[in-house]
């Protein structure tokens, strides 16, 4: 029987009961469910090195006269009675009824103490995914996308050469494991992905767009917006006075939002005129100019916006400094100085003194103790993180500066260190969440340890988390100390509104899954090393013609082949290796096969539909015709009777060939 002290260990191998990390020589396994326990911290451990394999944890150990069969799963919290929640837990395990994933998910309620609340809105939206019609595609995403170890819908999807997708942290953490296989199939995984994953974006869009289709009880549903910037108006232009060519020397061009410079959080409806959206979650644009006309950040080289104290606007992720961190939903900063700009300021990378908490360090060390929102932009430079953009620049959302610091950086001088974590209403671009952020807690630095010059913020902050309203100002936002201009934008130059087409939700899904060679809806896709999606013939007709390995020979001697870089269609990465043996995504495969099944069986019952329509639209036209011939019989020439019925009769006929 177990105690209240019999506790697995957690998927960091953490006891739960000593909070210690378990050595191998100490963890003992389940047989049943594979959970790893602690064997100094169980009431009744294994008797001797031969009863281990066969050893069964508290929770799988039932015993033989099914008295806890009968019992009722009572939802308890982590508070609650521990022999309570373990009797729950083994009634859990006798129902015959449920399948084992059913009972992990109700294991996972009844520890989190919501198995009541949360058993209502489980039942609630199965009602409304069984009622609705568009719904049903996250029901065929959840049955083709599993990730092999949380088996749920993968969270920042990335997938393998061979074929299979994972979420990134659980992806990770078998890395981390030493495992540098496939889970699944145990095939190699290249030393580039193990270093570096990439987040499979058109997955994530997919997933995203499905979840937003499905109507959840109670809440309002939001609406992804994807914008694109590739015809906009107004551009940066050169002048002829310009001695580079590109944007080396280009002006800004027209900045299209009505707030002022010094603009605090994001940017909403009412100060965009041209389009009325705002600037959005996910908005990309090509470079750094772009990305200064909507406002999101002004400066075009510096990394920092904003004014020493007063605070910082916003931020730029570019790969400027080798120091910094990006975990996503939060990530390490590094702050700006500590160089010799003497001579080429965006080449010079080597730091030369300390940098101080003074001008653009300052302003964000202000940002950090007033708890003020802040603008952060990722850019496609920004290589060393799986959260930038594939190309150009891209607003990620509101952030807040919870701590700062001073450390020696990894060049040997001291560099302003700054903690960002993320605090928008709406979800990062890398993730399928449906709703925005809720307050995390703080991550552990361990830079922490060799720190001075600590700043945290004492007061409450000024952008907040409100359980009714989300998050937003809980005090007056700065008063701007900038000159705005009037922002008024001529009305000749409004776009004119285009008709969007309403597609189903099938529809607007398949056209995420298009090959970017062909344009088109991908069969036999491949899922590149790089995250790039193609049709597998697309994909190696590109190099049809090209061998793997280039033979060489001088004077007679026969050299050491050297091998051909083939770079993927997209970018840069070289896949050469990939292409030896490409395999097909079979999961993505499957889920594009469904969605065309379900197309054409709405199409075949829209089909007789629209036929009876026609049907019976033909037959009033020919009635109305033929009314006509017979007011006019008396009334009019045979031969003018005679044109108009031959005019009529091949009418029909072209209206009959149109048809066939």
């Amino acid at each position: 029987m177990a105690t209240a002290i019999d506790l697995p260990c957690d998927g960091n191998g953490v006891c739960m009961v000593c909070k210690k990390k378990a050595p191998e020589i100490e963890a003992v396994t389940c047989r049943t469910c594979a959970t790893p326990w602690h064997v100094p911290c169980l009431s009744n451990p294994p008797k001797n090195l031969a009863s281990i394999a066969e050893w069964q944890c508290p929770d799988c150990f039932l015993p033989t006269d099914g008295a806890t069969a009968s019992l009722p799963a009572v939802a308890v919290g982590v508070g609650g009675s521990s022999g309570s929640l373990i009797v729950s837990i083994r009634a859990i395990e006798a129902d015959e009824s449920l399948t084992e994933q059913e009972k992990a998910r109700r294991r996972q309620e009844l520890m989190s103490g919501a198995a009541g609340k949360e058993g209502k809105q489980r039942e609630d939206e199965e009602g409304v995914k069984k009622s609705g019609d568009d719904s049903d595609v996250l029901g065929l995403l959840d049955d083709k996308f599993n990730c092999s170890f949380c088996m749920q819908l993968p969270e920042r999807p990335v997938t393998t050469p061979c074929g299979h997708n994972f979420c990134l942290k659980c992806f990770q953490r078998w890395l981390g494991q030493g495992r540098h296989t496939c889970v699944k199939c145990r095939a190699p995984i290249p030393q580039k992905m193990v270093s570096q994953p990439r987040i499979n974006s058109a997955l994530v869009v997919a997933i995203r767009m499905a979840k937003t289709a499905k109507p959840m009880p109670g809440n309002k549903t939001n609406v992804y917006h994807h914008v694109c910037n590739e015809n906009r108006p107004e551009k940066a232009f050169t002048t002829e006075r310009a001695k580079k060519s590109g944007k080396a020397n280009a002006c800004s061009g027209q900045i299209f939002v009505t707030v002022p410079p010094d603009h605090f959080g994001p940017i909403l409806a009412e100060n965009d005129p041209k389009r009325g959206k705002g600037v959005l979650v996910g908005e990309l644009w090509e470079d750094r100019m772009e990305c200064r006309q909507w406002g999101a950040h002004l400066p075009h080289v510096a990394g920092i916006a904003g004014q020493s104290g007063y605070g910082a606007q916003s931020v730029a992720l570019s790969g400027g400094y080798e120091d910094d961190e990006d975990h996503g939903e939060w990530f390490l900063y590094t702050g700006s100085g500590g160089r010799d700009l003497s001579g080429n300021k965006r080449t010079s990378k080597d730091q030369s003194f300390d940098q101080k908490f003074d001008k653009l360090n300052e302003a964000l060390r202000v940002s950090c103790k007033k708890g003020y929102p802040t603008r952060v932009v990722r850019s496609h430079k920004e290589k060393r993180s799986a959260y930038a953009p594939e190309t150009g620049v891209r607003y990620d959302g509101i952030y807040r500066i919870e701590k700062c610091w001073r450390k020696v950086g990894i060049q040997g001088f001291k560099v302003c260190r700054y903690l960002f974590v993320r605090c928008d209403n709406e979800p990062a671009p890398w993730t399928s969440d449906e709703n925005g952020d809720r307050p995390r807690p703080l991550p552990d630095i361990k830079e922490l340890k060799q720190a001075t010059d600590i700043t945290e913020r004492k007061e409450v902050p000024a952008w907040d988390y409100d359980e009714k309203n989300g998050w937003g100002w809980t005090k007056s936002p700065p008063t701007s100390r900038k000159i705005m201009a009037s922002g008024n934008i001529d009305e000749k130059n409004s776009g004119r509104k285009r008709r969007v087409k309403n597609t189903s939700v099938r529809d607007r899904l398949l056209k995420e899954f298009k090959c970017e060679i062909c344009s088109k809806v991908m069969t036999f896709p491949l899922t590149t090393p790089c995250a790039h999606n193609f049709c597998k013939k697309c994909l190696l007709d590109a190099y049809d013609n090209q061998s793997f390995i280039r033979e060489r020979t001088s004077g007679g001697r026969t050299l050491r082949a050297q091998k051909i870089v083939k770079k993927c269609p997209s970018c840069t990465v070289d896949i050469s290796d990939y292409l030896q043996n490409p395999q097909v995504n079979r999961e993505l495969m499957d889920l594009i096969d469904s969605l065309h099944q379900k197309i054409k069986e709405e199409n075949a019952d829209s089909g007789e539909d629209e036929n009876i329509k026609k049907d019976n639209t033909d037959e009033d036209e020919n009635a109305k015709q033929n009314t006509e011939i017979s007011d006019e019989k008396f009334g009019g020439k045979p031969e003018t009777l005679t044109e108009e019925m031959k005019s009529i009769e091949f009418q029909q006929l072209e209206k009959k060939r149109k048809q066939l």
